[in-house]
């Protein structure tokens, strides 16, 4: 053994593997992704590549929110460190939240602002999980809460969405034993991937349980903005007794396009916030106080993620019928910008029959010879994501949709169902 591969041993913490850090062959699929759109488009450099694979939204942020951030960046007050926040951006927080789900919440101790979703759930595992402790995960979903958790030493169980359940998750299929360890279930309404929405009743009822079981609830809500329907937009805090067992998660990246500006806010009870105040303030600064300020009157614009809701939902309207025409059983998600099919089990094209058992190697295939791109979830049963979010500067929407029909209609797809 030589001096690396001792150092190795010795320098690497086993939650990332230990001493064989970086020298498995695993590749991940969004990687494998990446690796088969080069290779389409090493192979087929002058057509034009359909990418609905992309999670996030394809517009920029509006003129005013932009013009906002350049005024708030001047000014000398806003250069320094924002720890956690600035009183403007937390009351326009509760404002939004009060507007758009009927959630009265005090700006100054149930909310406090966050570098995106994703940094929140990294943090969030420190405050709330210790050794031993379970938790519970909607999968397929967003794995960020989970891996952390596992870092400390967590079990994490996945609770599977499927089509027959609305991909809601059956708690009733939870052994007791298992709800009596459990210290937190995260969850994800409007669901990533599935487009799946909750309802008032599913979280009244596992607001129950929670206070049954005592564990906390989180709902990442990044796509609550996106709910193309009223009645879909339904907060975790409609239930009765929430704000005493939940945690709610919101961003500005997907109904507001602010993607890479990374905010969004943690939501709940002043106790459950201040957890959170208190480790985030070990681990960040705060996100730049002109983000927050241009954030803060950004979100008085509700007509922003409507019209982008509408967008989405439009595309989906032309999508739908097209996926149907090939077989697919996909119908128009409920909210946010993806649609989720379970793939074929085969397929005929140019005279080739080719046999699918994972998502994987489907997702492969669309991108290699199709030259579309989607996103494949294993976790549950074999199924893509199209995202809608596939505009693009140098192609017409329309003239993209029309791709995508010719492509797909030169396949014929096979499905285990009976048609």
């Amino acid at each position: 053994m030589d001096f690396s591969e001792q150092f190795a041993k010795k320098i690497f913490s086993t939650r990332i593997g230990g001493g064989s850090f970086g020298s498995g062959d695993q590749i991940y699929k969004f990687e494998k992704i990446k690796r088969a759109r080069r290779e389409a488009l090493k192979n087929f450099p002058n057509r034009i590549l359909i990418n609905m694979g992309v999670g996030e939204p394809d517009d920029m942020a509006t003129d005013s929110t932009v013009e906002a951030l350049c005024c708030e960046a001047k000014k000398y007050e806003n250069r320094g460190y924002a720890d956690n926040g600035c009183d403007e951006f937390r009351s326009a927080a509760a404002r939004y939240m009060q507007s758009l789900f009927s959630v009265s919440l005090n700006p100054k101790t149930e909310i406090v602002h966050s570098i995106g979703i994703k940094a929140a759930l990294s943090i969030l595992p420190l405050c709330f999980i210790n050794p031993g402790d379970v938790v519970l995960a909607t999968v397929p979903g967003y794995p960020i809460f989970g891996t952390h958790s596992k870092y400390l030493m967590a079990d994490v169980i996945g609770l599977p969405l499927c089509a027959k359940n609305n991909y809601l998750p059956d708690f009733e299929s939870i052994p007791n034993e298992i709800l009596k360890r459990t210290k937190v279930v995260i969850v994800n309404y409007p669901n990533n991937p599935t487009g799946a929405c909750a309802t008032e009743k599913f979280f009244s009822e596992l607001v129950a349980l929670a206070r049954e079981y005592k564990f906390l609830v989180i709902n990442d809500a990044a796509y609550s903005a996106l709910a193309f329907n009223r009645e879909d937009r339904v907060s975790i805090f409609n239930a009765n007794g929430a704000k005493e067992v939940a945690l709610e998660l919101h961003s500005m990246s997907k109904g507001f396009n602010m993607t890479g500006w990374r905010l969004g806010w943690v939501c709940g009870n002043e106790k459950l916030v201040g957890a959170y105040a208190h480790v985030k303030d070990q681990s960040d600064s705060g996100q730049f106080l002109a983000i927050q300020k241009a954030a803060a009157q950004t979100l008085n614009n509700l007509f922003i993620p409507e019209n982008n809701g509408k967008k989405y939902s439009e595309r989906m309207g032309k999508i739908v019928p097209i996926l149907k025409s090939c077989g697919f059983d996909v119908t128009p998600a409920r909210a946010g910008f993806f649609l989720y099919a379970h793939i074929p089990s085969s397929l005929e094209y140019n005279g080739e029959r080719v046999n699918f058992l994972l998502a994987e190697g489907f997702a492969e295939w669309m991108i290699k010879v199709l030259g579309i791109v989607v996103v494949p979830w294993d976790d549950v049963e074999p199924a893509v994501r199209f995202s809608m979010t596939f505009g693009s500067k140098e192609t017409d929407e329309d003239e993209l949709i029309n791709l995508f029909r010719d492509r797909m209609s030169n396949v014929r797809f096979k499905f285990h169902r009976a048609k």
